[in-house]
C-alpha cells in the first residue's frame, strides 16, 4: 500500500512546492501557456455577455418596438456565440495540447531516471508500482492542464464576471440570487473532501492491481504448474473488490452532491422569480432584468458545481506529481563520476579485501581477495547463497561495495566512466531475458552501429547461425515476450551472440549451462570456449565438469573464500571442492 502524501497529511489545499516544480515543465511552452490564460479569460468574459445583451434587447428594443434594434442585437448575439465557440475550441485544444506535451516530457524524464537507478532500488520496489508511476500517474497530469488548473481558473473568472454583471443590472436581485450560496458552498466543500479521499484510495488500489497483475502474469507458469489458479483468482478478486469499493464511494458522493446542487439552484431561481414578480407588479424590475437573472442563475450554479470536481482533478494531479517527484528525487542512482575512457582493456581484474552487503551489515561477501590476469579464466563454485553472483554483480557495478576495492588494469572501478566500463564487459546470465521484437533487435538492443554482417559473424563463431537461419525470417524472426517461442538452449545461444557482437575484453558467465540438456550443453560449451578465447573470463557453474580447464577455481561458502587452485590441486587437497566433485560424480 502506498503512503499518504504530504499534502494530504498536512491538510493543505495545495502543495505549492509541488505545483512550482510542475510549472517548471511549462517553461518550454510558456507562450502557449500565456495564450491559454488569455483564452481562459476571454471564454469567461464572452460566456457572461449573452444574458446582458438579451436584457438590453428586451428592455430597450422590444419594449420600444424598435425592430431595427432587435435585428442589430440579434446579429451581435450571433457574433458573440460564434466568437465564444471559437475561443472555447481554442482553449480546449491548447489546454489538451499543453497537457500532453508536458506528460510526454515528464514521462521521458521519469523513464530516463529509472534507467539510471541501481538494482538495489528494483530489489525492493514492485514493478507494478513503477508502471503505475510511469503511465497512470503521469497521464493524470494531463488533466491538471486540460480539466484542472486552467478550467478551474476559468470557472472562477466566470463567477466573478457573472456577479459583476448581476450587480450592474440590479443589486437587489443579485442578493436574492446569492442567498442560496452558503448551503451550496458548504455542500461543495463536503463533497470535495469526500471525493478527494476516495480518489486517493482509487490510486492506491490501481497501484496494487498493477503490481499483482504484472507479477502473476510474469509467473503464470508457476501458478499453473502448482494448480494454484483458484487461490490466485481469490486474491485478485479481493484486490479488485477494494478498487471497486473505492470507485463506488466516489460514485456515491457524486450521486448525492449533484442532485443537492440542482435543488439549491432551483430554489435560487424560485426565490428570484418570486421576488421579481413583486417588482414587476410594482414596476421596479424590468422583464429583461428577470430574464437576464434567470440565465445568469443557470450560468452561476454550473461553474460552482464544476469547481469542486475540477478541484479534485487538480488535487489528484498534484498527488500524482508528488509521487512522481519523489521517484525523480530518489538518490539511489548509480554513481557515475568516473572520467577514465579506455578504448580497450587488457583485462586484469583484482578484488582487494572486498566486503559487500545488500542490506546494511548483513554481509554476503566477506574479505574477498583474488586476482585474474588478462586472458585467464577463473571459476567460482559453492552452494546457493555462497556469494558467487554477488561477485559478478560488483564487477559490472550493478551494486557498489561497502569496503575494500575492485580494480581493472590497475584502475579502481569508480575511476571508469560507467558506460565505457560496461562496454568492455560481456555478461551471459542463466536466465536469459529476451524482449518482444526480432532476433536482431534482441542481439543489438537497438544499437544502430552493429550491422547484420557483424551479427552473422558472431552467430557463426558461437554456433548459433544454423538455428537462426532455420527460423522464419532469420534475424527478423519475431520473438515473443521473454523469448517464449524459443527453447532454453536457443535463448542461451542468442545471449552469447549478444555478448560477442560488442567484442568485450572481460566475459562473465553465470551458470550458462545449468538449465539445458546434455546435447545442448555440448553445443553451448563449444560456444563458451569460443567466447572465452583470448578474454578474461569469470565463470559460475554448478556442473563442475564445465570448469575443469579453468586457470583457477575459487570455492565460496557463506560469503568467504574457502579454497582456491586448479582442478587437480583442489582434488588432491580433499577439501570443499573435492567433496562437491565427489557428490556430483556419484549423482551422475
Amino acid at each position: 500500500m502506498e503512503q499518504t502524501t504530504t499534502a494530504t497529511k498536512t491538510g493543505n489545499i495545495f502543495d505549492w512546492q509541488v505545483l512550482s516544480r510542475l510549472m517548471a515543465y511549462v517553461r518550454p511552452y510558456r507562450r502557449v501557456f500565456y495564450f491559454l490564460i488569455f483564452l481562459t479569460v476571454a471564454t469567461a468574459a464572452l460566456g457572461t455577455l449573452r444574458p446582458f445583451l438579451i436584457q438590453k434587447m428586451v428592455d430597450v428594443s422590444i419594449d420600444q418596438g424598435d425592430m431595427t434594434g432587435v435585428n442589430r442585437m440579434f446579429i451581435w448575439l450571433i457574433v458573440l456565440l460564434v466568437g465564444h465557440t471559437l475561443v472555447s475550441y481554442l482553449q480546449t485544444y491548447y489546454g489538451g495540447w499543453l497537457g500532453q506535451y508536458i506528460v510526454r516530457d515528464i514521462r521521458v524524464d521519469l523513464y530516463k531516471h529509472i534507467l539510471d537507478l541501481r538494482l538495489k532500488f528494483f530489489d525492493r520496489t514492485p514493478i507494478g508500482v513503477l508502471v503505475t508511476r510511469n503511465i497512470s500517474d503521469v497521464e493524470t497530469l494531463s488533466d491538471v492542464f486540460s480539466e484542472g488548473l486552467a478550467a478551474m481558473i476559468g470557472d472562477i473568472l466566470q463567477l466573478v464576471f457573472i456577479i459583476a454583471f448581476m450587480f450592474y443590472i440590479d443589486w437587489r436581485l443579485t442578493l436574492v440570487s446569492l442567498s442560496v450560496i452558503p448551503p451550496l458552498l458548504f455542500s461543495t466543500y463536503v463533497f470535495k473532501e469526500k471525493v478527494k479521499k476516495s480518489f486517493q484510495e482509487v490510486r492506491t488500489a490501481v497501484a496494487s492491481l498493477n503490481s499483482f497483475v504484472q507479477e502473476h502474469l510474469t509467473g503464470m507458469s508457476v501458478v499453473q504448474i502448482f494448480n494454484n489458479e483458484a487461490r490466485e483468482q481469490q486474491k485478485f478478486e479481493k484486490i479488485n473488490q477494494e478498487h471497486t469499493r473505492a470507485n463506488i464511494r466516489s460514485v456515491l458522493y457524486y450521486s448525492v452532491y449533484y442532485p443537492v446542487a440542482e435543488v439549491l439552484g432551483a430554489v435560487g431561481i424560485g426565490l428570484l422569480v418570486w421576488y421579481a414578480a413583486q417588482g414587476q407588479i410594482e414596476g421596479t424590475i424590468t422583464k429583461g432584468a428577470l430574464i437576464a437573472f434567470i440565465l445568469y442563475n443557470s450560468l452561476f450554479f454550473r461553474p460552482i458545481r464544476q469547481i469542486a470536481d475540477r478541484f479534485n482533478t487538480l488535487q489528484l494531479g498534484l498527488v500524482s506529481t508528488e509521487r512522481l517527484l519523489k521517484l525523480l528525487d530518489s538518490k539511489e542512482l548509480i554513481a557515475d563520476n568516473g572520467t577514465f575512457l579506455p578504448t580497450t582493456l587488457r583485462g586484469d581484474v583484482r578484488f582487494d579485501h572486498v566486503w559487500f552487503a545488500y542490506n546494511e551489515e548483513n554481509y554476503v561477501l566477506k574479505d574477498i581477495n583474488f586476482e585474474v590476469k588478462a586472458g585467464q579464466t577463473i571459476a567460482f563454485v559453492g552452494a546457493t547463497g555462497a556469494g558467487k553472483t554477488s561477485i559478478i554483480n560488483l564487477l559490472s557495478r550493478f551494486y557498489d561495495i561497502n569496503k575494500g576495492s575492485i580494480s581493472i588494469d590497475g584502475h579502481d572501478l569508480h575511476e571508469y566512466d560507467l558506460k565505457a566500463l560496461r562496454q568492455q564487459i560481456g555478461v551471459v546470465l542463466q536466465d536469459v531475458f529476451l524482449f518482444a521484437g526480432s532476433i536482431a533487435d534482441n542481439i543489438t538492443l537497438g544499437n544502430k552501429d552493429i550491422t547484420e554482417e557483424q551479427i552473422w559473424e558472431a552467430a557463426e563463431l558461437v554456433g548459433a547461425r544454423r538455428f537462426i537461419e532455420r527460423l522464419p525470417g532469420g534475424l527478423h524472426y519475431q520473438v515473443m515476450e521473454r523469448g517464449a517461442t524459443l527453447s532454453v538452449g536457443q535463448r542461451q545461444l542468442i545471449s552469447f551472440v549478444r555478448a560477442m557482437v560488442y567484442q568485450p575484453r572481460i566475459i562473465i558467465l553465470d551458470e550458462a549451462t545449468s538449465s539445458v540438456d546434455s546435447e545442448t550443453e555440448e553445443l553451448i560449451q563449444e560456444a563458451i570456449d569460443k567466447l572465452m578465447e583470448g578474454r578474461t573470463s569469470l565463470v559460475i557453474a554448478h556442473r563442475l565438469s564445465t570448469i575443469q580447464k579453468a586457470d583457477r577455481i575459487i570455492v565460496l561458502d557463506r560469503g568467504e573464500i574457502q579454497e582456491s587452485g586448479t582442478h587437480e590441486e583442489l582434488l588432491r587437497r580433499g577439501g570443499f571442492y573435492a567433496q562437491l566433485y565427489q557428490m556430483q560424480y556419484v549423482n551422475e
